[in-house]
């Protein structure tokens, strides 16, 4: 048996967005943000873009990797501004305020002159190199930028003082929305600070990028509907098998290990194009393997721990629990036998799949899952409808390993 391998660190990024010389894929999102976006911007033209997808579809990775290359190759200023937590305008200030005095990662000439001009809201230098930030003081000023007129003063400053360093305009990413996108202050903000910039005698080049579900997207609308008039929306699809095998392929070979061809086909097949998917399956078999060559059982082995870190990581607890339910697997295996881009299905086609004790329970399953919004009627009568793409994935991946341990 061949020596334990030496791990180092895992080239996979379960949560997070993936590193910029990892990404993959999406090269039509990404000419069209470049191009229509970015490249506009950088021209002196405001432009406004809606990433949208399903959860766990790589939006904040493409936020990342559009924000890099603007940076890199067109003199604009990246502020990447997650909003999770968000309730109020003042909360999404303050988010904006400590992504800005975080920014200029990649050069240190801009970074130091970020915090000198916001030196006020930098707080103790840690051990490892970083600061903290003041709290007190960006909690105190946040108020001052929760109008549009506020935040786009603010903004206006961001080139004003990094000009010297040839920076052209500013590239400002609202992520994770959720929170604050059902706050009608919220929409009329946004749409308040595209209006204000356009009409101003000197625009401010910024391109403003929120990412989100499309629900959050027409929950805006509802709230202000001239909201749908702003907006270049870039739809992210999942990728397809060549995107995955291209990626697996970088992210082993990163790391001096091999994928053979029958487990390129596992972990291409049952991730299923989602990249949360894609890098917990490829977490869990780098960490599984023994010998540097990751080889179908080690593709197989990964898939089933992939199944558990969905479930638990991802769903409400209760939700959870209710699928891993005795009562209720049978049931769920029948329902999810299908590929997983299958969100809805009939009553009457699973009815005929199930035994009469089954039969007896599915009632109560389906007003249960109802309860538990995991499942909303559908457009014609007896059609039910996943609500989140995260529970069909997890259904499919526990299916499919019920499939692969009944194969051994």
């Amino acid at each position: 048996m061949a020596a334990e391998l030496s791990k180092g660190k895992s080239p996979f990024y379960p949560g997070q967005p993936v590193p910029v010389e990892l990404f993959v894929g999406r090269s039509a999102q990404i000419d069209h943000i470049m191009t229509r976006g970015v490249g506009q911007v950088a021209a002196g033209k405001p432009v406004a873009v809606f990433i949208q997808g399903e959860y766990g579809i790589g939006k904040s990775s493409i936020a990342s990797f559009v924000q890099y290359a603007a940076e890199m190759k067109h003199e604009l200023h990246a502020i990447y501004a997650p909003l999770g937590g968000a309730k109020t305008l003042t909360d999404l200030s303050e988010a904006v305020m400590l992504a800005t005095v975080n920014s200029g990662a990649f050069n240190p000439r801009i970074s130091e002159r970020i915090r000198n001009w916001l030196a006020k809201y930098v707080g103790k230098q840690e051990l490892w190199g970083g600061f903290t930030a003041n709290v007190d003081a960006l909690r105190k000023d946040a108020p001052a930028l929760s109008s549009a007129f506020g935040m786009l003063d603010f903004l206006r400053q961001v080139p004003a003082r990094l000009k010297e360093e040839g920076v052209k305009g500013v590239f400002l990413v609202l992520d994770e929305i959720n929170g604050i996108a059902g706050n009608p202050d919220f929409a009329h903000f946004i749409k308040g600070l595209v209006d204000q910039n356009a009409l101003s005698p000197a625009p401010v080049p910024l391109l403003l990028m929120l990412c989100g579900v499309e629900e959050r997207r027409w929950e805006m609308i509802r709230n202000h509907q001239p909201i749908d008039r702003i907006f270049d929306v870039i739809e992210i699809e999942a990728m397809n098998s060549d995107e995955m095998e291209e990626f697996f392929k970088r992210a082993f070979d990163s790391v001096g290990m091999k994928v053979e061809k029958g487990a390129m086909e596992v972990l291409t097949h049952y991730a299923a194009g989602f990249p949360k998917i894609v890098h917990l399956v490829g977490d869990a078999a780098f960490w599984r393997d023994q010998d540097g060559i990751i080889d179908t059982a080690d593709a197989l082995d990964a898939l089933f721990l992939a199944a558990d870190e969905v479930g638990k990581k991802y769903m409400d607890q209760q939700v959870y629990n209710a699928l891993r339910s005795e009562d209720y697997r049978s049931i769920l295996r029948k329902i999810a036998k299908t590929a997983p881009d299958d969100m809805s299905f009939l009553k009457s086609s699973v009815e005929k799949e199930l035994s009469d004790p089954e039969k007896k329970k599915f009632n109560n399953f389906l007003q249960r899952m109802k309860r538990l919004k995991v499942l909303k009627s559908g457009d014609v009568a007896g059609q039910y409808v996943f609500t989140m793409r995260m529970v069909r994935l997890y259904l499919w991946l526990e299916t499919s390993r019920d499939k692969e341990h009944s194969k051994a």
